[in-house]
This record gives structure tokens, sequence and C-alpha cells, in this order.
């Protein structure tokens, strides 16, 4: 390929059928091999099916069969040893070195491909793949580019050798890449991430963290600003009465997802707070009379059965310390509560009180 790009001139029409058969092939994979029949997100008649199958060979990435068992090993056991492609083995090994590896029959996770397997178009495929791959993926481009208009080189190493190298590698990125870079907005249990970099780079792929979480939906990119041509695509199959039974996630379920997420954090963050002494902790007992003693401490106030001691927070109080001291030595829990023109206390201003706690009322 190298040899190739250096001693042979890129013709512009050879570079349109490269990009061409880069999306055509492409989409084999991600609306295929992935969307297709890894999740089953969508459904297709049957020369879609047949046309995509051959898409999808003629990227060189294994037959269907093959793919898709390991892709859905990758769901079942992702970030463990057992899935095929872990990217906790490192980037490279995620990319690509998982391939230059024979991989231990005894540790790799097993998925069941049952239906696959009883699908007579996709057998055919697996049993052809070496013929359909190299015919559709080098011959026929390298064909078209000569008989066209004179240019087999660059059909050859533009069209179709330069062509799968970036297939493949944009490909690889879905399992590198993507659990590497961007953000986990729908679950953090897993190393897959949303990254428009990587949706750049996969033919719209990278929204990789929502797919992990909602593997069956047939988008990738949710939002229609969301770079994900495999998506746009499937619909467009779908308007033209080729494509059906679209599967997609409902609203209620991604917005529970979102919440859960950042509910998690908020908790986790709040865990590194300070939020002052605890009722289960040895508080010391008070009763109503120890409050009123003034002598002791003019400035306990009792309020929900918890005694403060708010003499640090006389001059923050923002009504003013006149206000507060006249409570000093009661049970204020009515005038605390209350929400009257003069005392409207926010879930903040109850918070505030754990800082000045001191004692339990008994």
């Amino acid at each position: 390929m190298v040899y190739g790009i250096f001693t042979t001139e890129l013709q512009w029409k050879t570079a349109v059928l490269g990009v061409v058969t880069y999306f055509a092939f492409g989409f084999g994979i991600t609306g295929g091999y992935h969307r297709l029949w890894s999740h089953k997100s969508w459904s297709a008649t049957a020369p879609v099916r047949l046309i995509v199958l051959i898409f999808g060979a003629a990227a060189l990435q294994g037959s269907a069969r093959w793919w898709c068992r390991n892709h859905r090993a990758h769901h079942k056991f992702t970030d463990t040893t057992k899935d095929p492609y872990n990217v906790r083995k490192g980037f490279f090994y995620a990319h690509f070195g998982w391939m230059m590896f024979k991989q231990n029959p005894q540790e790799v996770g097993r998925a069941n491909i049952d239906d696959l397997e009883a699908d007579p178009m996709i057998m055919w495929q697996h049993k052809y793949y070496p013929l359909i791959a190299i015919t559709a993926g080098i011959v026929i481009p390298t064909l078209i580019a000569g008989f066209g208009w004179g240019d087999f080189r660059g059909g050859y190493f533009y069209a179709s050798l330069v062509r799968i190298f970036f297939i493949h590698h944009c490909t690889f990125f879905v399992n590198s890449l993507a659990h590497y870079l961007g953000d986990q907005s729908y679950s953090d249990y897993h190393t897959a991430f949303d990254s428009v970099i990587t949706a750049l780079l996969t033919l719209g792929e990278g929204y990789h963290n929502f797919h992990h979480e909602f593997p069956r939906d047939y988008r990738n990119g949710i939002k229609w600003f969301h770079y994900d041509p495999t998506k746009w695509i499937i619909v467009g199959l779908y308007y033209l009465g080729l494509a059906y039974d679209l599967k997609f996630t409902t609203k209620n379920e991604i917005l529970k997802a979102k919440l859960q997420v950042k509910q998690s954090h908020l908790s986790a963050q709040s865990k590194k707070i300070e939020h002052g002494k605890k009722l289960d902790q040895n508080l010391k007992g008070y009763t109503l009379e120890m409050v009123a003693d003034k002598k002791k401490n003019p400035y306990l106030i009792a309020i929900n059965k918890k005694v403060y001691d708010i003499n640090e927070f006389l001059d923050l109080h923002p009504g003013g310390r006149e206000i507060i001291i006249k409570y000093c030595g009661t049970d204020a829990t009515d005038v605390f509560e209350g929400e009257t023109e003069d005392h409207i206390h926010t879930d903040f201003a109850k918070g505030l009180l754990v800082r000045y706690l001191v004692g339990k009322l008994i």
C-alpha cells in the first residue's frame, strides 16, 4: 500500500470511488454486522440484507458470523478477561492486538449465535467469505477504476487497499478509543464513553456510553445533531420501505439512566463533605429545662428534638441576631418549620444547622 501511494498518482474519480466505498462498506459493518445482526436493533428486507452482507465482507473484517460472535461476547463480558478485546489490557490490545494473538478458548467468553447459524444468508456469507471479500472489496473497485477511467493502479491501491486500511482502523477505534475518551452520561459501570471525536472517526459509533447502556437501540447518537450517518442510512431505508422494526429507547429510560449517574456522582461528592455531627453519635442529652438555663449557656435552641448552640451563628443569621436571640432557650420547632413572612427556611438553611448540633432533646 505504501509503495502504491508513492508510485501512483491519485485521480479525483478514484478518490471519489474510495470515499463512496468507504461509506458503503463501512455501513456493512456499522449498520449490518453491528446494529442489524449483533444487536438486532432493526430489520431489513432480504435484498438489503444481502447487499449489506456483501458490503460487510468487502470491509475485510471477517464473516458476519465470526464478527457478531466476538461482539456479543464483548457486550456480555465487557472489561473482563472474557472480553475478546478487553480494553483493560491496553489501548493497542483493544485496537488490534487481540487479533494478533490466538484467543485462549478456555478464557474467551462465549455468546449465543444460534439465530445467526439458523440464517441461511449469514451462513452463505460465512462459507464463501474469502471469495466475497476479495471480489467485492478489491477486485470490483479495481475494475471500476480501471475500465471506468483507465486507473487500474489507483483502483487497487487507493480505492481498495487505502480504503480497507481506513475502514479497519475506524472500526477498531470502537474497541479502543471509544473505551478511553469522552463522557459517561448514562452509566459509569463500564469503560465506554461518548465522544464526538470518536463518532467522526467511526461512522457515528462514537456515542459508545449510550450504546453500551442501550445496545438494542438502532441509534448511537440520539440527538438530531449527533454525527451518526449509520442511523441516517437506516432511517432512509425505513422511509423507502426497505427497513422496519427500528428499536429505540424511550425518553423516560434515557432520563432515568442520566439521573442515576448524576445521583451516583452527587453521592460520591457528598461523602467528601463535612456535614457535622449525627444523632447516632454519642450526643449529650438535654431536657427542655437545661436548654432554657441561660446561665450555663444562653445560646441553646431546640428544633425537632435536636439541640443547637447558635452562638457562632448569631451574626450570620440573614434576618439579624435579634430575631434568633429571642428564641434562645426555647423549642423553636414550630417557628423554624413554619413559613411566614418573617420566617422562611430553605433546605440549605436546614442543612446548615448540623454545624451547630451539640445534643438531643430527652
